[in-house]
């Protein structure tokens, strides 16, 4: 299983987050700790209008942590399609993977955050479909396909930059309905999971994952399954539990609507302690974390996504959570 990094850059206003730089000074300071601690890929999240998430352009940042790193590979999870042109985005995206060398891992999605729907003037309702006419041009472009101009479609276009990745990058869907997982697998597109607000636990995730490896078509090759979940490793896990308390009391106030409903069902989704008794954070340390690593290896998770920065922690103790784990784990002596 590869491990990875994964931030949302939410940004903690409350008086214990005391920070020397900003979110993404601080980001950027993980993207070196995880090229050099042998993670596989760092991911961004793009948010928009609330601190739960403070990166509104992936590509600028991306770019930037192009230049500090060396090997980590660089990804966005997710690109909302439903709130750009999808080949002006192809265009920034192309660029980017150039600009890195070729590391860019690219995971699309239709958003979720009605707050951040609503601040473009789109309606909830409309996302899909939006999504659906984006996601064709999107990867048409990517692939360097030629283009109809609008209101002209005798007349056609090609993106003048191209990725170093040929056809394209490794391109990703996040899903946060168990519904979707078939219209991801119909399209032989990789998979990315959000457990501790979709699933009930790990059964419950192997199930979903089984579900969309049986739907994917015959042949289908290549295709991967990532899974973020929080950690924090340590002996004294108060810190992390304390921060990732305030972290979900965020994602309740932001509007995550997949969340929400989790809550709604069992309202010890919302707690630390509840999210711990259903295996869906890994907060530990040595031999435990190995083997907590080992259960979410065996529900079909191919790619593990370790958020280690959230709910105010500093970037000494997200550092050290990372540091920490990549020793447990042994990732330095792993190809």
């Amino acid at each position: 299983m590869r491990c990875s990094v994964f931030t949302v850059l939410d940004n903690d206003p409350a008086p214990h987050a005391v920070r020397k730089t900003d979110r993404y000074e601080e980001a950027l300071e993980l993207a070196r700790q995880a090229d050099r601690s042998s993670f596989h890929t760092f991911w961004v999240a793009e948010h928009h209008f609330h601190g739960g998430g403070v990166l509104p352009s992936p590509p600028v940042w991306l770019a930037a942590a192009a230049r500090e790193t060396h090997r980590v590979r660089l990804g966005v999870m997710v690109a909302v399609l439903p709130l750009h042109s999808p080949r002006d985005l192809a265009e920034q995206y192309a660029l980017v993977d150039r600009l890195s060398g070729g590391r860019l891992e690219i995971g699309v999605g239709a958003g979720y955050v009605p707050q951040e729907l609503q601040g473009f003037g789109i309606l909830p309702s409309e996302r899909r479909a939006r999504f659906d006419a984006a996601l064709p041009e999107f990867t048409a472009a990517l692939r360097g396909e030629a283009l109809p101009v609008p209101g002209d479609p005798s007349i056609f276009v090609r993106l003048n930059v191209r990725p170093l990745q040929q056809p394209a990058p490794p391109l990703w869907m996040a899903v946060q309905r168990r519904e979707a997982l078939p219209f991801v697998a119909r399209r032989s597109l990789s998979v990315a999971l959000i457990p501790y607000a979709t699933v009930t636990g790990l059964e419950e995730l192997g199930r979903n994952i089984q579900e969309y490896r049986s739907a994917l078509p015959p042949g289908t090759e290549g295709t991967r399954v990532a899974a973020a979940f929080h950690v924090f490793v340590g002996r004294d896990l108060s810190p992390g539990r304390t921060a990732l308390q305030r972290y979900l009391d965020s994602r309740l106030a932001t509007g995550s609507t997949h969340f929400q409903a989790q809550v709604a069902e069992a309202s010890e989704a919302a707690t630390v302690e509840g999210l711990e008794r259903r295996e869906l954070v890994l907060f530990g340390e040595g031999r435990e974390m190995e083997e907590k690593v080992e259960r979410i290896r065996a529900t079909g998770v191919t790619d593990l996504l370790g958020i280690f920065d959230f709910g105010g922690l500093s970037t000494r103790e997200a550092k050290a959570s990372m540091g920490a784990f990549a020793r447990a784990m042994r990732l330095s002596s792993k190809p």
